[in-house]
């Protein structure tokens, strides 16, 4: 099952960061902000293969990824979903998340392990407007 990502709230995909929300070892949520690229309906990150997020991912990929509106507070889209990690072991997609914030993403990596690409592909999307009654 799929879902899509309505016209409504699609300009949220444009916002500078994402809360990633995970579960955790102990089967409480983690969240986290994070940088992302959306292509469609499809949302990805990158991730260094160090972070817990990446380890709670491998264990359990149910995913929660929410987008606020900082100009809108009533307003936001949550993307549902299972996350689907590839390796980025050449760093080409790290590059492109770089490239929309400007930065080189090795910068953030120590000297060992590497990166993958974390797809969500959402299974439920809602897309929230408190004022406007959505």
């Amino acid at each position: 099952m799929s879902a899509t990502i309505p016209d409504s709230h699609r300009d949220l995909l444009d916002a500078a960061t994402a809360v990633l929300g995970t579960i955790g070892p102990d089967g409480r949520p983690q969240l986290s902000a994070v940088w992302f690229l959306a292509e469609g309906d499809t949302v990805r990150l990158s991730l260094h293969t160090s972070r817990q997020k990446v380890r709670n991912l491998q264990a359990n990929p149910a995913v929660n990824l929410f987008i606020h509106d900082p100009a809108a507070p009533t307003r936001y889209l949550e993307i549902r979903g299972d996350a689907v990690l590839t390796e980025d072991a050449d760093y080409s997609f790290a590059a492109r998340v770089g490239d929309k914030y400007h930065a080189n993403l090795r910068d953030f990596d120590g000297p060992t392990g590497g990166r993958v690409i974390v797809t969500i592909a959402p299974t439920r999307v809602n897309a929230v407007d408190i004022l406007a009654g959505a």
